[in-house]
């Protein structure tokens, strides 16, 4: 069979990377094209266009790059109809994916979604475009199954992808990175979000020295442009080494996104970082529905890790909270207390295995 998948960000290409390792696994014959990334294009898939070149984020910054997002709507497009795939997997990226996905109903195409668009958090209505341009829904949050089902719609629920992962990653023991205790700096992975939330989680280095701060690289990002943040600040950088950091971390300041589940899922006590462009972020708070911005908090549906959003995301009440879950036991205690409910809410399935048996049935 063939499968075009689409992924437009760091952990999209994680997830594909695992689903399309598993889909060669059940189908052995299986020709695989993909937008997405290093790991998607080394499970063996062919990389048609690189996350990196599609991720931006932000109303104004969506805007700024409008013409660029269309051409790469259009090339999509033509990829596709050259390909003819028999199913086509859409990995999150709700705004370049929704698009294809309506264009590639009318096209007859079967169309496959993994990891679901945060509809819950803002835009509910385009429960009726996924109604009536997704064959088949895959989630991977346990409160989107129902949310499906109160507006008409089966979505399936695969548990997330994660669990299976870092289950397999805590087996293996880190490999050191610092004689000092660490904090992991993981200040995301697009370059205009690194340069808005690096530099102020750089300033609370000197009220800690007897921590190792180390950054994780992301994925598609120059060592240069941590480098020049950085400067002569004592610092390390690690590439490629994300979980094995988080293995040995006391602590981690996080931006919003895939990584504070990550880091949760660790057990490592954390600061969750947001800071955008000012208008993007006053848009969003006025149509988005949600009280959190970190899916620990979304998922155990309360503010288990602290959120420094925007004015609050300062060098001093970045101070405040790394010492509070460095050094108060109570506080430790109740994380990790909250971290194990949640690894009991997202379950343990074998998630890419289950993924690729149900696109598989669908292709035929």
């Amino acid at each position: 069979m063939r499968y075009y998948i689409i992924a437009g960000e760091a952990s999209g290409d994680l997830h594909g990377s695992n689903l399309i390792k598993a889909l060669y696994e059940q189908d052995p014959k299986a020709e695989i094209r993909c937008w997405g990334g290093d790991l998607m294009e080394a499970a063996g898939a062919t990389l048609v266009k690189h996350y990196r070149d599609l991720a931006f984020m932000g109303f104004v910054e969506v805007i700024k790059h409008l013409p660029e997002i269309l051409k790469n709507l259009k090339f999509c497009k033509e990829d596709i109809l050259s390909f003819r795939p028999d199913v086509l997997v859409l990995i999150d990226y709700p705004g370049f994916n929704l698009r294809i996905a309506s264009w590639a109903k009318d096209k007859h195409f079967k169309v496959c979604y993994y990891i679901s668009p945060q509809l819950w958090a803002w835009k509910e209505n385009r429960i009726k475009e996924i109604k009536q341009s997704v064959d088949k829904m895959l989630v991977i949050l346990p409160f989107e199954e129902a949310f499906y089902k109160k507006h008409g719609y089966k979505a399936v629920f695969v548990g997330h992808p994660l669990t299976e992962i870092i289950e397999k990653e805590l087996l293996e023991p880190p490999v050191p990175l610092s004689k000092k205790p660490i904090i992991a700096l993981l200040p995301g992975s697009r370059s205009q979000e690194i340069r808005k939330k690096l530099p102020e989680m750089l300033k609370v280095i000197d009220h800690f020295p007897f921590y190792q701060f180390i950054i994780a690289q992301a994925p598609g990002q120059e060592e240069s442009l941590y480098k020049t943040l950085i400067g002569n600040k004592p610092v390390l950088i690690i590439k490629e080494q994300t979980y094995n950091l988080l293995k040995q971390a006391s602590a981690a300041l996080v931006t919003s996104g895939t990584a504070t589940l990550e880091a949760a899922l660790f057990g490592v006590p954390e600061v969750v970082c947001y800071k955008g462009n000012r208008l993007s972020f006053w848009i969003a708070k006025k149509l988005v529905k949600v009280k959190y911005i970190s899916l620990v908090n979304l998922i155990l549906d309360k503010p288990a890790v602290k959120e420094l959003i925007q004015s609050e995301f300062t060098a001093e009440n970045l101070n405040i909270e790394l010492e509070s879950i460095l050094q108060n036991k109570e506080r430790q205690d109740t994380i990790q207390s909250d971290y194990t409910r949640l690894w009991e809410l997202l379950g343990q399935f074998k998630s890419a295995k289950i993924v690729a048996q149900e696109i598989i049935e669908l292709s035929q």
